[in-house]
């Protein structure tokens, strides 16, 4: 099939998966962008999760067939809010909207024309970067990659939620976001989802990303190496992670766990310290034995990165 076959008449379904909580304000610019997208085969999925400010009014405020709200009536957090839409979702492909970001008109279209063309499942979309109602330039080190950057991720997450879209197949594949982790669980989603595939980028400003509130779990959760290292010590035991996977793995995990451990003994917490770096210890050992007695477990793939 080519992209003017799959992209002509009604074109796939995608379904918009928007959780929100408490921002009742800020709500419907985001809604307004997904309902404004020059592809109309859309649902829009929100994600009500347990506000008690007026989301509800706002909600009850749009009038389109399109939108659906799946109201929970206390808060499970932003992954748990996700998991239920995508559980509950119709469409083949699935976009992320975090509920303080806009999308620009042509974003679905364009990328959905960017993943027919490069076979891609996954991708994601350059951003346009707003803290304090201004804009301001990402440093280098955010740059977006494309393709395999398994490596480059584990240092830090360099795929933002509200610009990607990905087959269904592909997140439940991967076990979907994980709802023990209060932060990073982009993170660690988009880690396992690397251990397979590789992740494209359609290099065009099609997300404008708000900061800078005080609500956002950035903000909410600092230090968040804590999250970052069981994000890491759970990819050490995915069948999929090869020899290669865990070197860099490894590498990374002990320079997060020297960071975090050395913070805590600044705050005289010598407990938790120790407690963590066993733990990361441990998951290295156990998963260095699985690796010898499977062989390693390299690919070519991998070894390339």
């Amino acid at each position: 099939m080519t992209p003017a076959d799959f992209l002509s008449s009604a074109g796939p379904l995608v379904t918009v998966i928007i959780p929100t909580r408490d921002r009742a304000e800020l709500l419907p610019r985001a809604v307004a962008s997904a309902l404004g997208q020059t592809w109309k085969t859309l649902e829009i999925l929100i994600v009500d999760d347990g506000s008690v400010d007026d989301t509800a009014g706002v909600l009850a405020g749009f009038d389109d067939p399109r939108i659906r709200v799946l109201r929970r009536d206390t808060s499970g957090g932003v992954s748990a809010a996700r998991n239920e839409a995508v559980r509950a979702a119709r469409g083949d492909y699935l976009a992320l909207l975090d509920s303080d970001d806009e999308w620009l008109p042509k974003k679905t279209e364009r990328q959905l024309a960017y993943m027919a063309a490069t076979g891609h499942a996954v991708s994601q979309t350059q951003e346009i970067w707003i803290r304090g109602g201004k804009r301001v330039n990402p440093t280098h080190i955010h740059k977006k990659p494309d393709g395999w950057f398994f490596e480059a991720s584990l240092g830090m997450c360099l795929v933002s939620p509200s610009t990607t879209i990905f087959k269904r197949g592909v997140i439940e594949a991967a076990g979907f976001f994980d709802e023990s982790l209060p932060a990073c669980e982009d993170y660690d989603l988009w880690l396992r989802i690397m251990l397979t595939r590789p992740i494209g980028l359609l290099d065009e400003y099609q997300v404008v990303r708000h900061g800078g509130r005080g609500d956002q779990l950035s903000t909410l959760y600092i230090g968040q190496d804590l999250f970052r290292i069981r994000a890491m010590v759970g990819l050490l035991g995915r069948p999929e992670t090869t020899a290669w996977h865990f070197a860099c793995i490894e590498k990374e995990l002990r320079r997060k766990t020297a960071i975090y451990a050395a913070g805590c003994l600044k705050r005289d917490r010598a407990e938790e310290a120790g407690r963590v770096t066993a733990m990361v210890e441990a998951a290295l050992d156990s998963a260095r034995a699985g690796l010898a007695g499977a062989g390693g477990k390299e690919t070519a793939d991998t070894a390339a990165g």
